[in-house]
């Protein structure tokens, strides 16, 4: 059995893109055991973050895309416990749009994979929502993190810049609805699901078009 376990935290703040700005509630995920933990996505409020992790040795802080809402919070916390910051190279742009003095420690790529408390998380590039977006597997835990790409109900946003639905149609429906289907899908804002729940859905999706 993994050592490792999944805290949540929601988080508030707002989010800019496009010359808009919306309120919006971000799901932070913590991965680790009573020694070592991996945030995912840290989102708005690094000192909750922080409290959370507790005197844990932060091993990592994986952003799972870059809008500002899921970033805005990572320089602090990286600050305040020393842990890299990792995101997709293919969001690097839109990175320092938000933290232009402050570069990302390390880039992610495909399959790389993040051990934390005996338990690994592989990258999946699920591009679509940005195109440097990602999810992460882990299969001992029967879960994927799938930041803005999939939801309870269907496929992030696609229609601001960066942004590209038949792009994330693939990304789900290749790289995330073939996973086992008792995998929860917990996601960056909202309600967790399975991917047997969001699976029959797929059709439905592609037709509306968003």
């Amino acid at each position: 059995m993994p050592g490792a376990r999944i805290e949540h935290l929601v988080t508030s703040g707002t989010f800019s893109l496009d010359g808009g700005t919306w309120d919006v509630d971000n799901n932070v995920w913590i991965v680790g055991d009573d020694h070592e933990a991996v945030v995912i996505d840290a989102a708005h409020d690094a000192d909750a973050i922080a409290k959370a992790v507790g005197d844990r040795t932060l091993r990592a802080i994986v952003c799972t895309h870059g809008h500002d809402d899921h970033i805005d919070a990572a320089p602090a916390l990286a600050d305040a416990t020393g842990a890299p910051i990792l995101i997709h190279l293919d969001d690097r742009l839109m990175w320092k749009e938000t933290h232009p003095d402050r570069a990302p420690d390390g880039y992610l790529s495909d399959m790389r994979r993040i051990t934390v408390a005996g338990t690994e998380l592989t990258v999946l590039h699920t591009p679509g929502h940005t195109p440097g977006a990602i999810s992460l597997h882990a299969p001992d835990l029967a879960t994927v993190f799938t930041g803005d790409t999939l939801f309870a109900g269907g496929p992030g946003a696609t229609g601001r810049s960066f942004s590209h639905f038949p792009t994330i149609i693939r990304s789900i429906r290749d790289r995330l609805l073939t996973l086992p289907p008792d995998t929860v899908v917990r996601t960056g804002h909202g309600e967790s699901s399975t991917v047997s729940a969001e699976a029959p859905h797929l059709d439905k999706w592609i037709a509306r078009g968003y």
